[in-house]
């Protein structure tokens, strides 16, 4: 799915597994989590996949074995290219939570990763957690 406004980013949705995803209810929480954090350009992909496609992704890139719930690929020095956010919703729906919420959450955290925030310490962990509550309101 792709819809070009040239006033705002380019969210591009590929969905290549089973589980439902509100598409539409992604990309609008996609352009406001980006909207929030001044970002009014550019392109950003975001792939729903199978856990085995996930495990191999992770393995790859990470060095992890297993299949994980979200990774992100900034695409730096890359003309109006954000990067690529990849989420796996059969890993998400492992846990107690409502799925919709968890994957909303999971666009949010993987969406700001490209952005540079990041969880290694406490500090950046509490910055980062803030924006996700801010986004999303869960967690």
């Amino acid at each position: 799915m792709s819809d070009a406004d040239p006033h705002q980013p380019e969210i591009l949705i590929s969905n290549r597994q089973d589980l439902p995803v509100d598409e539409d209810r992604l990309i609008e929480l996609a352009r406001e989590t980006l909207a929030g954090e001044a970002v009014s350009a550019g392109e950003l992909s975001v792939s729903f996949v199978t856990p085995d496609e996930m495990a191999d992704l992770h393995v790859r890139y990470m060095g992890e074995e297993g299949p994980t719930d979200v990774l992100s690929f900034p695409q730096d020095g890359d003309e109006g290219l954000l990067g690529d956010v990849v989420i796996c919703p059969a890993e998400a729906d492992r846990d107690d939570t409502d799925l919709g919420d968890e994957v909303r959450l999971l666009l949010v955290h993987g969406i700001l990763h490209l952005l540079g925030y990041d969880h290694d310490d406490d500090a950046d962990r509490a910055q980062m957690w803030a924006r996700q509550e801010l986004y999303v309101g869960v967690r």
